[in-house]
């Protein structure tokens, strides 16, 4: 009886159900976003799910993540696992408590039918569209801060998402520093979840090429299927990735980190003058500051670039 409210949909049925249990799911960030997803497609039966996420709970999470209540100072993708497996013991929650990075990514898009990006960073959004479009796997990308949001449906058969968004912002705030409503959190994140399903159900017409936004209580959304992928674009690393002959590039000053993220790292140089086919590499906290650097740099130099965020400190 626990899918009879759904089962009972032509858009679902038995066959519709056993879809949705043998499909395998990756979440990345179980936060905001990521609590209503993983509500939602635990409910719904789907049958395995890897949550992705390096962080633990903390008091200022609770009012958009609510189901952490009796969690804080945990993991959060190992507290996550334990309320689902309380919600539907039919889902499998496995739980990897580590950093989505361009390292990792490649191998945990391939293993899943499906991936949802709620981790809200742009360097993580950016690894998985990458992995994702390269393994042929959809993605359900999202973003909320202060009372307004996005999920759209990228790769898979649609465009990526630097089809869409090929550049970053010249600056953006967090939900530290920024703020957010936390039922919007929600929304944006059932929004995500209500995109999945259809993915895993193969339901017509497809959110793959979509992007549906809310600014406050206003939605709007639009199509994308024809966006053509960008030849260029600067690419994110992972710091394990960072190679003894690279120009390495610390952005970040004393107040963020007192060492370099490598030993060899420079630290706000005044000029860069690279050596002939050296790569070079800029890293931030958020990658943000790196991008901008990055297109400084590609003005006058055409070699190698490579960006890394290094988040916050552990």
């Amino acid at each position: 009886m626990r899918y009879a409210r759904q089962a009972v949909l032509p858009q679902i049925g038995d066959a519709g159900q056993a879809r949705l249990s043998a499909a395998h799911v990756l979440v990345v960030g179980a936060g905001a976003l990521g609590i209503p997803v993983l509500h939602y497609l635990t409910g719904a039966g789907v049958g395995r799910i890897t949550l992705v996420d390096p962080d633990r709970v903390e008091t200022s999470n609770l009012h958009r993540q609510p189901i952490y209540g009796r969690h804080v100072g945990e993991p959060k993708a190992q507290a996550a696992a334990l309320e689902m497996a309380v919600l539907n013991p039919d889902t499998t929650v496995v739980p990897v408590v580590a950093r989505l990075d361009p390292a990792n990514a490649p191998d945990l898009a391939a293993q899943a039918d499906l991936v949802l990006d709620c981790a809200d960073s742009f360097a993580a959004t950016y690894a998985l569209s990458d992995a994702c479009l390269a393994a042929g796997r959809p993605l359900i990308a999202a973003s909320v801060l202060r009372i307004e949001g996005f999920a759209g449906g990228f790769c898979g058969g649609a465009p990526s998402v630097r089809a869409v968004f090929p550049d970053l912002p010249l600056q953006a705030g967090s939900c530290a520093t920024a703020g957010v409503m936390g039922p919007m959190a929600g929304l944006i994140g059932a929004l995500q979840a209500q995109m999945a399903m259809a993915v895993l159900l193969g339901l017509d017409p497809s959110p793959l090429g979509q992007v549906i936004c809310f600014d406050g209580l206003r939605p709007a959304s639009f199509r994308f299927d024809d966006a053509p992928e960008p030849k260029t674009g600067h690419r994110f690393i992972a710091a394990s990735q960072i190679r003894p002959d690279d120009l390495a590039i610390d952005l970040r000053g004393p107040d963020e980190a007192l060492l370099p993220f490598v030993p060899q790292a420079l630290r706000q140089p005044d000029t860069l003058r690279p050596a002939q086919g050296q790569r070079v590499v800029f890293a931030c906290r958020s990658g943000l500051r790196a991008w901008a650097a990055a297109d400084r740099l590609r003005q006058h130099w055409p070699g190698d670039i490579a960006l890394i965020a290094l988040g916050d400190p552990a």
